[in-house]
């Protein structure tokens, strides 16, 4: 058997090299997913924007990332930046995907994001090639009381682009792009918070020492808004990731007919005064659940995010759940 294999992998050395680099069980942070023809593909964070790909969204296989080196954009906007991406976003519009992803300075609102295009995600296509087109928006310390990661693009009813984003600090935010969702349409200084774990939104809390409130304890993070039927859902991240089994990411959700919000939890509290009702958290199994994303293949909602596996140090594992809806709200797995 040993001498077949041998044959083989000197004859055909991709069947052998691609069957080891099959996986069912892949470590991931902060995935997408979509897919193109019968190819299921994964972003995620990683250093040039991890990839995977797969068939049946069971066994995967790692591509090449996306950026073979940083962006020259962000090395320069970013001290330090040495290519780990994060959080990246995947669309598809008008015959191109749009990839958004962060780069930033940990545990500082030093950030950006940076979109890039490519008109295929098929990495064996002669037209593979991702564009880059730089920095769509910026958060700078001192000065915007945001932080400019986890982006996720959704368009309102009329075709309008928007990215929601943000992370601690005043929350989520929403911004208006322009047509080509290159850019953002509108001042920053206004764009609205639409989501916060605090009752009052730090935009109408005083400065301190000059200073806008900083992160503080307002653990809100990776926004991703899906529209179902008449209203459109809002998905984020509260609590602590990344923190292995001490982590206590957990996922909560509120709805609104208005893309703009207010977002209403269950109990009618909006989502920019603390509200959202918690949608998944950990459990024995998991320290913690978070950063999701939603797909449809097939007439069927998909629930795609990261937990921190109990059964294996806490290593943060994809999970891929199916996204039911009881009277109007989601309910994972049942």
């Amino acid at each position: 058997m040993k001498k077949l294999l041998l044959i083989i992998s000197l004859l055909f050395p991709g069947i052998i090299s691609n069957a080891q680099e099959l996986k069912t069980d892949i470590s991931v942070h902060d995935p997408v997913m979509t897919r193109q023809d019968s190819t299921y593909y994964i972003f995620c964070t990683g250093n040039g924007i991890a990839m995977w790909s797969s068939d049946d969204r069971v066994h995967w296989k790692a591509e090449k990332p996306v950026f073979a080196a940083a962006p020259q954009w962000a090395v320069d906007a970013i001290p330090g930046f040495k290519g780990h991406i994060w959080a990246p976003d995947i669309s598809f519009y008008k015959g191109a995907y749009y990839l958004f992803y962060s780069v930033s300075a940990f545990g500082k609102n030093t950030s950006a994001i940076g979109v890039a295009t490519n008109t295929t995600l098929h990495t064996n296509d002669l037209a593979y090639k991702w564009v880059d087109h730089g920095k769509v928006i910026q958060s700078i310390p001192g000065k915007t009381n945001w932080n400019a990661i986890d982006p996720n693009l959704i368009t309102d009813k009329d075709g309008t682009p928007y990215l929601v984003f943000g992370s601690f600090w005043d929350g989520l935010k929403l911004a208006k792009l322009n047509k080509d969702r290159l850019s953002v349409a509108e001042d920053l200084d206004k764009i609205p918070t639409i989501a916060t774990r605090r009752k009052v939104s730090s935009e109408n809390l005083p400065a301190v020492d000059g200073n806008p409130v900083d992160a503080g304890g307002n653990a809100i993070e990776a926004p991703f808004i899906f529209k179902h039927d008449k209203y459109f859902y809002l998905f984020a991240s509260i609590d602590y990731c990344c923190k292995g089994p001490k982590s206590t990411y957990k996922m909560i959700i509120g709805r609104s007919q208005n893309l703009k919000g207010p977002y209403l939890d269950k109990d009618g509290i909006a989502m920019n005064k603390g509200g959202g009702s918690i949608l998944l958290a950990g459990d024995a199994n998991w320290y913690g659940v978070g950063h999701n994303g939603v797909s449809t293949f097939d007439g069927v909602d998909y629930i795609i995010f990261h937990g921190y596996d109990a059964a294996d140090r806490g290593i943060s594992k994809l999970r891929v759940e199916k996204l039911d809806w009881v009277d109007g709200w989601p309910v994972v797995g049942k």
